[in-house]
């Protein structure tokens, strides 16, 4: 008996065009799990083994009645002491590691095995060893009905976007330079992981990635310089082993592919991002996507807590998450508005308030009352809770303030002067916000860090040694240190430079609302995914490790296929997009994205993959499902992991604390 790969692709379940989570979910519930339903097993339900990997790749992807209704009726992890269920098959997914292998032997050898049949798929290649292992077991052997090499080891956290589950990255990479051994792990797992995508989607890309960048001729590159260096290697091993294993794999570039670090922008991560789906998760305590809320207990009982998910069944969740706040909150009551207007029964219970503004306790009683419309007005009520709770936030902690002066620092309409002044005036600024701010301070002007400097400004915000920390792993993440001055042609400067221009044209802005002007902020990705398809970034800066010639694959560093254009800055001059009026669509809004997520991506053309080591925020994320509508291609983002920004300053403190980790610290 041989290992099959699964045989599947983008275009196997119709012309109609699927998107990347989609497509995925198609694969784990129609390929794996439907393939199953052969001969005599058709009308039986089956058991679904998993490991604590695999269990997480299924739930981002299904829901538990998607899996119940291809005839799963029983989840089990393997490692667990599991009931016999002789007369049921079992499907197995799981990693192709030996321990694993060695579980699912047991469960199926000797005269009475756990299961009567197991369909085994495994999550990435599995190694040659351990086939042969399988092989050798004669009793075993009869009792497989498949055993095939899935090849998808990724979590879809969204429509666009995946991560490895690599959230140790940070650390594992840009940790201790003395011993590689665990980057070096983390990368092949990372690379492993990241050709699984294009695996499932029968995608074969355009690797680039960015160079590393040395201070000059003398100067020798660290094993930190060279991550995406190696991870685009690595993923490129694995692409060439799947076009000769994998049936109907492109043999011609179908996509680009870019690999870049989180060192490219250290401000993404910690500024404030003011969409609804950001400041979800950075002001709320948030477990995940999990929102917890209190709603009135039944027959008027104590008030009961209550989970739900933001995620992408719910509508409004959908339309609202990458609005600005202020323009989510508007919508809102808007809706609310309409659906009262609408609804005679609604104006009976609004009536007894007169003209005034119901509460969320008002409409959950209107919840209550109205059955018919439960489910609209919950939902209605939920996120009406959560923008409200948002806003109090905002005026309690004052960040409209905070985000200016954020937003100015970007563009050089602000400096040290100000945020000293900031300091000076607002004492009561929170901790983590005043430390927030520094690092943005810290990612342009990196200078005014050094030294003395830096200790007299961590003096006037009155933060802590661990804070300074934070500050210098940022500095080190993009690769300054306090003896080395950087020249003109240095990382740092060849980064932020034009930041020091205090002065700079932009257009007037005036009579817009000053929240909206708060997201004139965008990712550097934005700029980088722009010259991907116009096929424009700088060969030099990220080479490609594809032959041009159309006939050629085969021999990484062979050449390129993009242009030579000036050097990109770190953030040119762009007129506030969020405060454009209602009717300018220029791919932001919601209702664009909307507008452009279904019915158009039968017209996209070739899709883009941008993967960022040690993990990717959410205006990131954002910025992939704008630019796909402007590009008309499907933009994925994919990193080792998603990071809000209380996340990422935890991973930064312990980049040069060998004694501390993650699960120390809590993240």
């Amino acid at each position: 008996m041989s290992i099959s790969d699964s045989d599947s692709s983008s275009s196997s379940y119709g012309a109609e065009y699927k998107n990347f989570k989609q497509i995925s979910r198609e694969r784990l519930l129609h390929e794996m799990l439907r393939s199953t339903k052969t001969g005599d097993s058709k009308s039986t339900w089956k058991v679904l083994i998993m490991d604590k990997l695999t269990v997480k790749i299924m739930s981002h992807s299904c829901k538990m009645a998607d899996i119940t209704d291809e005839g799963v009726s029983l989840v089990e992890d393997i490692f667990k002491r599991r009931q016999p269920l002789p007369t049921m098959d079992a499907i197995y997914f799981i990693q192709p590691t030996r321990e694993n292998v060695i579980v699912f032997l047991s469960d199926m050898s000797g005269r009475t095995p756990l299961y009567r049949k197991a369909f085994v798929f495994f999550s990435s290649p599995i190694p040659r060893e351990l086939v042969m292992e399988i092989k050798k077991d004669a009793r075993v052997l009869p009792r497989i009905g498949a055993l095939r090499e899935m090849n998808l080891e990724y979590f879809a956290i969204d429509s666009q976007g995946f991560i490895t589950n690599n959230e140790r990255a940070l650390e594992q990479l840009f940790g201790d330079e003395e011993d590689n051994r665990k980057a070096v792990a983390c990368l092949n797992v990372m690379a492993t992981r990241v050709a699984t995508v294009f695996a499932s989607l029968r995608e074969f890309p355009f690797v680039r990635f960015r160079a590393a960048k040395s201070i000059d001729a003398t100067t020798m590159t660290t094993f930190r310089d060279l991550i995406p260096t190696k991870l685009a290697a690595g993923v490129w091993d694995c692409l060439m082993k799947y076009k000769k294993s994998i049936p109907n794999f492109p043999q011609s570039e179908t996509c680009e592919l870019l690999i870049i670090d989180r060192t490219v922008d250290q401000i993404a991560p910690v500024i404030h991002e003011w969409t609804y789906d950001a400041m979800c998760h950075d002001l709320l305590n948030m477990e995940g996507n999990k929102y917890v809320h209190e709603v009135p207990g039944k027959n008027g009982g104590p008030p009961e807590r209550k989970e739900v998910l933001l995620e992408d069944h719910d509508p409004i969740w959908l339309e609202l998450r990458h609005a600005h706040i202020a323009d989510a909150s508007e919508r809102l009551h808007e809706k609310m508005t309409s659906f009262i207007s609408k609804n005679k029964a609604a104006q009976i219970q609004h009536g007894s308030r007169g003209n005034g503004e119901m509460s969320t306790r008002d409409l959950q009683k209107m919840v209550q009352a109205l059955p018919q419309y439960s489910e609209q007005i919950d939902k209605l009520s939920l996120h009406v809770e959560i923008a409200g709770k948002i806003n109090r936030i905002i005026r309690e902690l004052d960040l409209r303030e905070l985000g200016q002066l954020e937003q100015d620092l970007v563009f050089g309409d602000a400096g040290m002067k100000e945020v000293i002044k900031f300091f000076t005036t607002k004492e009561d600024t929170t901790r983590e916000n005043k430390l927030r701010l520094i690092m943005i301070l810290a990612a342009i002007y990196p200078e005014k860090m050094e030294g003395e400097k830096g200790l007299n400004l961590m003096k006037v915000a009155r933060l802590t040694n661990e804070d300074m920390v934070v500050v210098n792993n940022l500095r080190m993440l993009g690769g300054a240190t306090d003896t080395t001055k950087k020249s003109s042609t240095g990382a740092f400067t060849l980064k932020f430079d034009m930041h020091k221009k205090k002065h700079a044209a932009r257009k007037d802005r005036s009579g817009e609302q000053e929240t909206w002007q708060l997201s004139r902020f965008y990712p550097i990705i934005e700029e980088l995914i722009e010259k991907v398809s116009k096929n424009e970034l700088s060969n030099e800066d990220y080479p490609c490790l594809n032959d041009p010639s159309p006939t050629f694959h085969g021999t990484p560093y062979a050449g390129s296929v993009i242009h030579n254009p000036p050097a990109h800055s770190m953030r040119s001059r762009r007129t506030p997009t969020w405060a454009r009026p209602r009717g300018s669509d220029d791919g932001y809004s919601s209702d664009s994205v909307l507008k452009h997520s279904s019915s158009d991506l039968k017209k996209m053309g070739q899709r883009i993959f941008i993967f960022i080591v040690g993990g990717a925020t959410r205006s990131e994320l954002r910025a992939c499902h704008k630019l796909s509508g402007k590009l008309k291609r499907e933009v994925i983002l994919g990193s080792s992991s998603l990071d809000d920004p209380a996340s990422f300053i935890t991973k930064l403190k312990i980049l040069s604390e060998a004694e501390l980790s993650l699960d120390d610290l809590q993240i």
